[in-house]
């Protein structure tokens, strides 16, 4: 039906090859920065590898980088640098696999700076300090470097309402506002108030892998159109494996039919896991046709459709427009299917013009030219 157990087992998350994580054909890069025990590894291990937001309480600090490749599906991969907290770019030598890793290195080609502020450390203008410093040393190198601020750890005692969010929030973009108003240069800064024990740090993590995708825009253009033509309410392209979502329309994202989205997808996992077994070994249970489509007591139907590896559309609507236009809705996916594996289609390579070959500029047969 749609997914198996041991296709998740396969998942592409590994260690980067030391001779593989930086030049012409390094993959796009996420950079995990903080203080010790800010949660920088427990995020990367809930959304990527798939570990229970408890188990990350036994994870030990980390002491040296850490580089892991995410390759859940074709068309999105990128690598994810784990700094050692309280890392400083400026001061601090950094070792990957016995090799000295440069400082400039670091923030060079496509890559999204993400600070990680821990709401639960007291004072929180300890942290903020450091942070700036990366940024500006960041900025130094590449200019165009896009920055997210996690808010990260906000639950428990402390943020039982919205008012401490808020409040916090206000604290860490007055600080880092404050600090950084002596550069000319445009930092694009964001901020995101993250819990591992909730869906909110994948909706941050969602908005970064999105800087990474040259082609959001027209991503965003296609789900525009489908919801538009098809009478949708929103729409969302999902990476299967770790609930990312690499694009969404243009309707503001309501974090509760985010959540609703991805318990869909669970849903539909486990169902594939006990009914969905193929008898031919080594073959996945599902195909380019498979779907689901759950009717909500409300009178709303969720649609999901694979429409790549470890891809789903996943469209949310009301049950009278899926009713009239089932027909129309399988269509307009199958066009949005086809659409995207031409978008991702790498361009072909120019070919080379023989030793010797003449141009049309530099004479003709018949042209008149010398």
């Amino acid at each position: 039906m749609f997914v198996s157990t041991d296709a998740e087992e396969r998942q592409e998350v590994e260690e980067a090859p030391s001779g593989e994580t930086h030049g012409a054909d390094a993959k796009p890069k996420i950079l995990l920065m903080g203080p010790k025990r800010s949660g920088k590894s427990s995020i990367q291990r809930v959304v990527f590898q798939k570990m229970s937001a408890h188990e990350t309480m036994f994870l030990g600090n980390t002491q040296s980088l850490d580089i892991k490749y995410v390759a859940n599906n074709d068309y999105v991969q990128f690598q994810i640098w784990d700094f050692p907290g309280d890392y400083d770019p400026a001061n601090d030598k950094l070792m990957y696999n016995g090799e000295m890793v440069e400082a400039t290195s670091i923030f060079t080609g496509v890559a999204v700076l993400v600070l990680i502020v821990d709401a639960q450390e007291d004072p929180i203008d300890e942290q903020l300090g450091g942070l700036v410093s990366v940024v500006k040393n960041a900025c130094l190198v590449n200019s165009k470097l896009a920055v997210e601020i996690f808010i990260h750890k906000i639950d428990g005692d402390l943020y039982l309402t919205d008012e401490p969010k808020e409040e916090c929030l206000r604290n860490v973009q007055s600080y880092i506002n404050a600090a950084l108003s002596w550069s000319n240069t445009d930092i694009r800064l964001r901020y995101h108030l993250t819990s591992i024990y909730d869906h909110s740090i994948f909706d941050g993590l969602s908005k970064v892998v999105q800087l990474l995708i040259p082609q959001l825009p027209t991503l965003e253009n296609m789900l525009n159109a489908l919801i538009s033509n098809c009478m949708m309410e929103k729409s969302f392209l999902f990476d299967v494996y770790s609930r990312v979502y690499i694009a969404t329309d243009f309707n503001p994202v309501h974090m509760a039919t985010y959540e609703l989205c991805c318990d869909m997808i669970d849903v539909a996992i486990d169902v594939s896991c006990i009914y969905g077994a193929s008898d031919e070994e080594g073959k996945e249970p599902y195909d380019d046709h498979s779907a689901s489509i759950f009717r909500l007591s409300n009178g709303t139907v969720l649609y999901l459709r694979q429409v790549g590896s470890y891809l789903a559309l996943v469209c949310l609507m009301q049950a009278d427009h899926f009713n009239d236009k089932e027909g129309l809705i399988e269509y307009n996916v199958n066009c949005f299917k086809e659409t995207l594996e031409e978008v991702f289609r790498p361009l072909p390579m120019p070919r080379p013009r023989r030793k010797g070959a003449r141009s049309s500029a530099a004479g003709a047969p018949g042209s008149g030219r010398p």
